[in-house]
This record gives C-alpha cells, structure tokens and sequence, in this order.
C-alpha cells in the first residue's frame, strides 16, 4: 500500500534533495524521538482529520515538541468540530496506514482532497523530517525544498499560529 520508492522518485523527478535515515519501525513520536536524537532537523507530527460531516480532510503539521489538543485545534482551524480520520480514510486518501501519516501521502491525493495546515514556527525550520508514507524510515530535507514539495502537489496549504 505505502511504497516509499514512490516518495522517494517523486522527489528525485523534482530535483528536491533529502536524506533517509533508516531505523526501526516507529508508529509514535516518542519511539521516534529515540531515532531522531542525532538527526539535526525540526521533527514534526503529523495529525489527520475530517470534519464533522466527513466530506473534508485535514493535515496538520506541528513540531514533534509540541502538544495540541483537539478542542484548542478546532478554535485555531475553524473548521467546526474535527475527529481522528479513520484507517480507511488513511488509505483511501493519502494511500498510508495508521503510524505514518506524513504530508509525502499527498502524492497519492491526486483530486487534492486534503487540505494541509501547518503551523507558522516551522517557518523557522533549517530542516524538517517526516516518515516517507512508512515508519521504518525518516526524510529530512531542508524547509526550502519541503516547500517546492507542497508547491508541486497541487493540494492547498496554508501556515497558521497553532500556538499563542
């Protein structure tokens, strides 16, 4: 289902340069953080919703540091009120399992479903990383091509305060 060569030619095609660190699978930010300690990149998490009707799709990217309730989400996205997508939901529009949500699912939005939020202090970010659409595995790549990465989608992205 979530093939990372996929992710990785997508890049490649772009001339968008990153690196792979491969490690044990890492469904969690916390089993991550244990990964990542020597990787000099903002680390982000990655949340998937829908809204109240579920006929709108949401990615939220914030710094892996970072905690964030639903209800303080909800206020700062005002898109009513949001839950969790479900598994199949992963799959049907980002092609990724529970464990690896990651923006690089995207690529496989190809009606631009989901609409990408993310928050403004990742503009701040030399590099980010993600999983690419897999757990057993993380991508950094710096901010400036992460940002040709979302320009060359197609789906719609805005950054917002997710935090005062």
């Amino acid at each position: 289902m979530n093939d990372r060569s996929i992710v990785f030619d997508y890049l490649k095609q772009r001339s968008i340069e990153f690196e792979i660190i491969e490690h044990p699978a890492a469904p969690t930010i916390s089993e991550a953080m244990k990964y990542w300690k020597d990787i000099e990149a903002t680390h982000c998490k990655n949340l998937f919703f829908r809204n109240h009707k579920g006929n709108k799709h949401y990615l939220v990217i914030f710094d892996a540091q970072q905690q964030l309730a639903i209800h303080d989400l909800e206020k700062r996205l005002q898109q009513g009120k949001l839950s969790f997508a479900s598994e199949k939901r992963m799959a049907k529009y980002l092609a990724i399992q529970a464990g690896s949500v990651s923006p690089f699912g995207l690529i496989n939005d190809k009606e631009n479903h989901v609409h990408l939020f993310l928050d403004s202090q990742l503009l701040k970010a030399q590099k980010i990383s993600f999983h690419p659409n897999d757990n057993t595995a993380s991508i950094v790549l710096s901010f400036s091509d992460f940002l040709r990465y979302l320009e060359s989608i197609g789906n719609s992205f805005e950054f917002i305060e997710l935090y005062e």
